[in-house]
C-alpha cells in the first residue's frame, strides 16, 4: 500500500512540476511579448511616428444599420490600406469605431469618449438624428466632425457649426433634383410623406419650401415613425387626395415598407424616393415593388453609366474594385459618404498635422475640386458640404438595378 501511496505521490509532483513550468513559461512569453510591444513603441517614439487617432460613430445596429454597415466596411478597408502604403507622413492612423446603435443618446456617449482618447476627428453618424445630438459635444470641446448624413441642419448655419462638416448631399440639393423632374413633366400637385425624425423634418422643410417657389402644390402630407410596419392608413389618403406623384422621405426598412404598401395599394402615380434609399437593400426588403420608383443619388450607383470624361469616374471605380475585392460585394452610396469623409480628414491631416485647429481650418478653407464618391467638394466658411445639384442624378429602378435617366 505504501509503494501505491509512494507512487501517486510522484506522479503527482511530476504533473505539479509541469502546471509550474507552463505557467512559468506562459507568463515569460507574456513578459516578452509585452516588451516587443513597448520597445517597438519606444522606437515609434524616437522617430517621432506616434499613431494618429482618428474616431468613427456608426449607426451599425438598429434601424439605421443598413446606412451604418457598408460605411464601417468601407473605414476598414481605407485605415488598413492607408496603414499599408505608411499611414498620414510616416505616422500609422489608429481608427476607433463605436456603434451608437441609431440612436441619439448612444451616439452623445460615444463621441465624448472618442474626444477623450484625444482623437484629431471624428467621423459620424450615419444618419441625421445622432449626428445632430453629438454637435454641441464636439462644438464645445473643438474637435473636426465629418457627419455621412444629409440634413442641412447638421451644418447650417455654419455660425453656430463651425466644427462640423458634412459628406452626404443635402436635402435642398435632392429636392432641386425632385423639383426639375416634375416641372419637366408638368406634374404640380404632389402628396409628401416622411419619416418623424430629423431627417424627414429636413426633407420636408426643403421639399414645402421649393414647392412653394416652383408652383407645385402639396396636396396630401403625411408622416410615419421609422418603426412603422405599415403605412396603408396614409397611403389611403394619399389615393383620395389626387396627388400625381408622391414624394417619400426616409431610409430603410421604413421607406421598403410604404414601397411595398404603395404597389399593393395598386397606386400608379410616380413613386419618388429621396437619397436616403441609395443602397440594394431597400431594393430587396420592398420585395420587387421598388421597381419603376425614381430618385435623385450620388453617381456611384451608375458608375458604368456616366462618361468617361467625369471626374468622379476614375475614383468611383477606383472604389467600385477595391470594395468589391474585399467584401465580394458592390458598395453603395452610404459606403460612399464614409470613404469622402475618412478621405476629407486624411488629406486635413497631411497638411496640418495632428492639430484639431489647424485640421478644421483645412477642411474649411482648402477643400477645393475635390473629386469623391458623392460629387466634387468645394468647401468655404459659408458651406460646409460643399457639394452641389451636379453632384446627383436621377435613376429609377428597372429589374432590381439603377438605371440612369438621361
Amino acid at each position: 500500500m505504501s509503494k501505491l501511496v509512494k507512487k501517486i505521490g510522484l506522479t503527482l509532483l511530476t504533473i505539479l512540476l509541469l502546471i509550474v513550468g507552463l505557467i512559468a513559461g506562459g507568463c515569460a512569453s507574456s513578459q516578452n511579448d509585452a516588451g516587443s510591444a513597448g520597445q517597438a513603441k519606444e522606437q515609434g517614439k524616437e522617430q517621432g511616428n506616434e499613431p494618429y487617432q482618428i474616431g468613427a460613430v456608426i449607426d451599425i445596429s438598429g434601424n439605421s444599420s443598413s446606412l451604418g454597415v457598408p460605411e464601417r466596411d468601407t473605414l476598414l478597408m481605407l485605415v488598413d490600406k492607408l496603414n499599408q502604403d505608411g499611414g498620414i507622413n510616416g505616422h500609422p492612423v489608429e481608427l476607433t469605431i463605436l456603434d451608437n446603435k441609431s440612436e441619439e443618446t448612444e451616439a452623445v456617449l460615444a463621441v465624448k469618449k472618442l474626444i477623450e482618447k484625444n482623437v484629431l476627428a471624428v467621423l459620424g453618424c450615419s444618419s441625421s438624428g445622432p449626428s445632430m445630438a453629438m454637435i454641441n459635444t464636439v462644438q464645445n470641446a473643438k474637435v473636426p466632425m465629418v457627419s455621412m448624413a444629409a440634413a442641412s441642419s447638421i451644418v447650417e448655419p455654419v455660425s453656430d457649426r463651425q466644427w462640423v462638416f458634412k459628406t452626404a448631399q443635402s436635402d435642398i440639393v435632392t429636392v432641386k433634383k425632385i423639383i426639375t423632374y416634375l416641372k419637366a413633366r408638368d406634374l404640380t400637385k404632389v402628396a409628401l410623406l416622411y419619416m418623424n425624425n430629423t431627417y424627414g423634418d429636413g426633407g420636408k422643410a426643403a421639399f414645402t419650401t421649393a414647392a412653394k417657389e416652383n408652383g407645385i402644390e402639396i396636396v396630401a402630407e403625411e408622416k410615419f415613425e421609422a418603426s412603422d410596419k405599415d403605412m396603408t392608413p396614409q397611403l389611403t389618403k394619399v389615393k383620395a387626395g389626387g396627388a400625381q406623384a408622391a414624394i417619400v422621405w426616409a431610409i430603410p426598412p421604413s421607406a421598403s415598407i410604404i414601397t411595398k404598401n404603395f404597389k399593393d395599394m395598386g397606386l400608379s402615380i410616380p413613386l419618388i424616393h429621396s437619397h436616403g434609399v441609395g443602397n440594394q437593400k431597400f431594393i430587396e426588403l420592398a420585395q420587387g415593388a421598388a421597381e419603376g420608383v425614381i430618385l435623385p443619388i450620388g453617381k456611384l450607383a451608375v458608375a458604368s453609366q456616366i462618361p468617361d470624361s467625369d471626374p468622379q469616374k476614375k475614383v468611383l471605380e477606383s472604389y467600385i474594385a477595391d470594395y468589391q475585392a474585399k467584401y465580394n460585394t458592390q458598395p453603395n452610396s452610404f459606403g460612399g459618404y464614409a470613404w469622402d469623409a475618412f478621405k476629407l480628414v486624411v488629406a486635413a491631416i497631411e497638411k496640418a498635422g495632428p492639430d484639431r485647429a489647424a485640421i478644421r481650418d483645412e477642411l474649411e478653407k482648402n477643400t477645393s475640386g475635390f473629386a469623391g464618391i458623392s460629387g466634387i467638394f468645394n468647401m468655404s466658411p459659408q458651406d460646409h458640404n460643399g457639394l452641389g445639384v451636379d453632384s446627383m442624378v436621377l435613376v429609377q429602378i428597372k429589374d432590381g438595378k439603377w438605371q440612369l435617366i438621361k
